[in-house]
């Protein structure tokens, strides 16, 4: 994701306006926007199959579960964000059509050129976001999911789990949920 800005500095006022007349989708930070590569075929199958599970996992919970076009706002930072998947159960998100501030979990797949991002500064950044309970990556090269989740002090854990296993849980939407689902259709190379 991390690329050269392709604006001079915009406010987020600004960057909602042009985002939603742009044909490309694109990350605020501070000021700056990032455009968005596209994804390869394990990356978008993964995603789709998480969406998947979990959006038949939450039926009828009132939570509601986002593929990769909806963005998170995190306002404390100034940041716009596109998880790959992303589950809100906070009704004050039903007030916006295009961004999502109070999500309680967030998921994102890996990519060689990503992965570095989003163990590092992405999830210092999601970390700012009080409703957040739990943020995952998913290997895209191999069955593995770290799950960081959030404890009743604050303090963030990793909790990881492979396809030796073949289940993982999603805490944060007490989901268990089988590696056979989430890597559906996969060819790793």
């Amino acid at each position: 994701m991390i690329a050269t800005p392709k604006f001079n500095y915009i406010t987020p006022d600004e960057y909602l306006e042009m985002e939603e007349k742009s044909e490309i989708k694109h990350e605020y930070i501070d000021g700056y926007v990032y455009a968005m590569a596209g994804a390869n075929d394990p990356h978008v199958t993964i995603a789709s199959n998480a969406f998947g599970v979990i959006r038949s996992h939450l039926r009828g919970s009132g939570c509601r579960v986002y593929i990769s076009d909806m963005k998170a706002r995190i306002d404390s930072l100034n940041r716009f964000y596109y998880p790959d998947v992303m589950v809100t159960c906070d009704p004050r998100d039903t007030q916006s059509q295009n961004q999502k501030r109070f999500p309680k979990l967030i998921i994102e797949v890996l990519s060689k050129s990503t992965e570095g991002f989003d163990r590092g500064d992405k999830f210092d950044d999601y970390q700012q976001i009080e409703s957040l309970e739990e943020y995952v990556l998913v290997n895209t090269k191999r069955q593995r999911l770290d799950c960081f989740r959030r404890n009743e002090e604050g303090i963030w854990y990793l909790k990881s789990y492979s396809g030796e296993q073949d289940i993982f849980q999603l805490a944060s939407i007490n989901f268990e949920g089988k590696f056979a689902d989430l890597y559906e259709d996969v060819s790793f190379s």
